[in-house]
């Protein structure tokens, strides 16, 4: 059970920053209140922490991988939008795009220096989570960035710092692959009618499970008789789920790296409908 005075300051931080994640971040007042609203929550949280001891070092855990890194990533989102928003060339829509290309190539070369860590989130693993995630306990050895060296003990861990930044890059390149499209389309996307937002099918298992359904999908030549493009097929499941894959070669490089049970989602479908059926047999 996670701690109820972290899950109230939690949960109102989502519902007021999802607010401003809807509103037009090309405004520097709402990036502005985006940035106060982080601030703000974590210092309730760094207030919080000053009270609370943690029955069980899953809590902890929990904490410092999931919900200050939320937090923390949207400091770094809107402190990052608000740099570009400073930058931002005004001039044609191709002058425009190549400064977005390089602001995404920046992000992608901070991505690849710390690609061992990115595969640890990725695949939601828990190797070194003792590690990583439990104050005190930070291992020299395991160590890519020594930033945390300089931070305050009592609210950091050595990698919760690494998980906010990738948590930041994913909606940072979304947000920017979101703006190439917009300077790149020719009807507007307000004026397209998309029946699935209207449904609500949120996607709610990981970005890396829709990925490798969709790699299977096209594999299989299932859409399309094979003809369907990755691009085509993300494209829609992400309109159709209501989700920003980003990166999603990456993620297929990522999967494909895999040293076991590289088709992890997949296996789990199969055990899952199996289990269903077995269960609809019983009734």
């Amino acid at each position: 059970m996670n701690n109820p005075i972290i899950d109230n300051i939690i949960k109102r931080f989502r519902d007021e920053v999802k607010l401003i994640e809807k509103s037009d971040l090309s405004e520097f007042q709402n990036i502005e209140n985006g940035i106060k609203l982080s601030r703000k929550c974590l210092q309730d949280l760094r207030v919080a922490l000053r009270t609370i001891n943690f029955d069980q070092e899953e809590q902890e855990i929990h904490f410092f991988k999931v919900q200050k890194p939320f937090v923390y990533s949207r400091l770094k989102f809107f402190a990052k939008l608000y740099n570009y928003l400073l930058q931002k060339p005004a001039g044609s829509i191709k002058k425009q795009r190549n400064f977005i290309d390089a602001e995404i190539e920046k992000l992608q070369a901070n991505y690849k220096r710390n690609i061992d860590f990115v595969k640890y989130y990725r695949e939601n693993d828990t190797t070194f989570d003792h590690y990583y995630f439990v104050r005190g306990n930070d291992d020299l050895s395991l160590a890519s960035d020594t930033s945390h060296f300089y931070t305050d003990s009592e609210f950091s861990t050595s990698h919760d710092n690494a998980m906010a930044k990738i948590m930041a890059y994913d909606l940072l390149v979304a947000h920017f692959n979101k703006l190439l499209a917009e300077l790149g389309q020719a009807v507007p996307q307000s004026n397209r009618v998309n029946v699935c937002t209207e449904l609500d099918l949120k996607w709610t298992a990981n970005k890396t499970d829709l990925v490798e359904l969709i790699y299977a999908l096209q594999a299989s030549n299932a859409i399309k008789d094979g003809r369907a493009g990755i691009k085509d097929m993300v494209t829609a499941c992400e309109q159709m789920f209501n989700i920003e894959l980003g990166q999603y070669y990456k993620t297929y490089i990522e999967i494909r790296a895999r040293k076991m049970d590289r088709t992890h989602f997949i296996n789990t479908l199969k055990k899952q409908l199996e289990k269903r059926m077995i269960q609809d047999d019983e009734r």
